[in-house]
């Protein structure tokens, strides 16, 4: 009889939890049994594991093997722990040294050949591991790449289970084997597109920049080919660089996805545009097995942009409210529960009508009233009320074009633009620091209203005057002051003056008055 042990690490959305694997050989009819409430796909791996010993010149014990996952409260779901058991299986049977597979965590799932397959979240499993004490950790070689972008850990990429015990001390030669590479995920990272693209439309250019170094939310209303789209997608191009904790963040997440991460962490802010027939599932996450992270988690740290808003189911909309409030997404299903970051930046856009014609001087609209306000209210005042800043976009004429074609109009490109943001959101920094906040779109309504940083009674008399009449609520009220900060941090004044608070009222009206 002979116990043996090793580790693995079980997911639950971005946190892991350290699993003890622990396999022992006793009398009795050949068996293999696994235990500690494992899923459908991790009970499966009793077969593979078999496989894969056998091919790779270990065989498994022919007595009654057990192998226990501890915590055994704690669900366990996926293929990723087929190594680890291998491991402890393999360690408790006397082919593999137990002492070095106690030290190690084990990360990969295993194929009939006893090769090593790349799962999802390879890094967040890195991360538990480092956080826990682990200093080894073994990794199928597609997910070497990955694993390697956290440091402190001495990751061994191996390409089979061969490999693996050979790795722990076993004494057995090398065979050379084939590794299976990450499939390519078909989503590139393209160059940012540029905002000297936009022809013309300078008020919401400067709306976006404003938006981009406050971090305030964004609406947008016009027809079809006004430029919705365009300055929605240029708006990642006027962010900063992520921080290196937002960068590890957002490169978690993108692991959790499924999505490869070979290239290195994600330093851009990311950009997610789901299509309006999304459900509310794929926006929140969740899944029947594994808990996967939906667009809002994936735009963490970036711009999530809903074009054909008022197409959105409205219950997807609605879904939006309470991670815009908290930073958070908490995703409850029959699988666990699981809480994503969801600190991104909103864009709606939408067509004034049905027709999309309603505004244009060159087409008539054939919407009723009631259709353009039964269309429009599709955007809930609830959700409405958590966006900062509301355009009217029309289309371009001719005379824009020819202005921006001749060269007699100023280029605004998105490197000039980015660095008036990073210098506004210095400013604001300085001002939040030791709050928690890095923007101002992100300060307590309480803070902005303290006598020490209230804003001049002169300056905010219209917007006071707006509250009294109940044309905003009051978390209107709170979101107006933050962007009239924004507009004082990129006007290099210290405070904002009543130009800038009339500015930000108007930004949050415009759309709408």
């Amino acid at each position: 009889m002979a116990l043996a042990r090793t580790f693995a690490v079980a997911l639950t959305g971005m946190r892991g939890d350290i699993v003890e694997v622990e396999a022992d050989i006793s009398a009795g009819l050949p068996a293999f049994v696994l235990i500690g409430l494992p899923d459908a796909a991790l009970g499966e791996s009793r077969k593979r594991v078999s496989a894969a010993a056998a091919n790779a010149g270990c065989t498994l014990t022919q007595r009654k093997l057990t192998v226990n996952l501890s915590p055994a409260s704690l669900r366990k779901q996926g293929s990723g722990f087929d190594l680890a058991i291998a491991v402890a299986a393999l360690a408790a049977s006397g082919v593999i040294p137990a002492a070095p597979a106690a030290r190690a965590v084990h990360v990969g799932e295993l194929g009939l050949d006893g090769r090593l397959r790349p799962v999802p979240g390879v890094l967040p499993v890195v991360l538990a591991a480092r956080n826990a004490g682990f200093a080894r950790v073994l990794v199928p070689t597609a997910n070497a790449e990955e694993a390697a972008l956290v440091d402190g850990v001495e990751v061994v990429p191996v390409v089979g289970l061969r490999a693996a015990a050979i790795a722990h001390g076993a004494d057995l030669d090398p065979i050379e084997q084939t590794p299976v590479v990450l499939a390519d995920d078909g989503d590139p990272v393209d160059d940012e597109p540029d905002m000297a693209d936009v022809a013309g439309n300078d008020d919401a250019v400067d709306a976006f920049v404003a938006a981009a170094a406050g971090g305030h939310n964004v609406s947008m209303i016009g027809p079809p080919g006004a430029g919705k789209t365009m300055l929605a997608r240029r708006l990642p191009s006027l962010l900063p660089d992520l921080t290196p904790e937002q960068a590890l963040e957002t490169t978690s997440i993108r692991s959790l996805a499924g999505r490869g991460v070979a290239a290195g962490l994600i330093l851009r802010p990311p950009f997610e545009a789901p299509h309006h027939t999304a459900s509310s599932a794929a926006l929140v996450g969740g899944g029947s097995g594994r808990l996967v992270p939906g667009a809002i988690a994936r735009a963490s740290n970036g711009v999530l942009f809903l074009d054909e808003a008022a197409e959105f189911q409205p219950n997807v909309l609605d879904a939006l409210r309470q991670p815009l409030e908290s930073g958070s997404i908490a995703v409850d299903r029959a699988a666990g529960s699981a809480t994503f970051p969801a600190r991104f930046q909103l864009v709606l856009a939408s067509n004034p009508c049905p027709c999309g014609r309603y505004g244009s001087a060159d087409e008539e609209c054939s919407c009723t009233p009631a259709a353009r306000r039964r269309y429009l209210t599709r955007l809930s005042g609830p959700l409405l009320d958590r966006v900062d800043i509301r355009l009217t976009v029309r289309r371009l004429g001719l005379g824009a074009l020819r202005t921006a074609s001749d060269g007699t109009a100023p280029s605004r490109t998105s490197r000039d633009l980015r660095q008036r943001v990073e210098h506004a959101r210095a400013t604001a920094r300085e001002r939040l620091r030791g709050t928690g906040w890095t923007t101002n779109s992100q300060a307590a309504g309480t803070w902005l209203r303290a006598p020490e940083r209230q804003v001049a009674a002169s300056a905010r008399g219209t917007l006071d005057r707006s509250l009294e009449r109940g044309a905003i609520t009051m978390r209107g009220y709170d979101r107006t002051l933050r962007l009239a900060w924004t507009l004082a941090d990129l006007d290099g004044d210290g405070s904002p003056t009543a130009e800038h608070v009339a500015r930000a009222l108007y930004l949050r009206r415009g759309a709408f008055a």
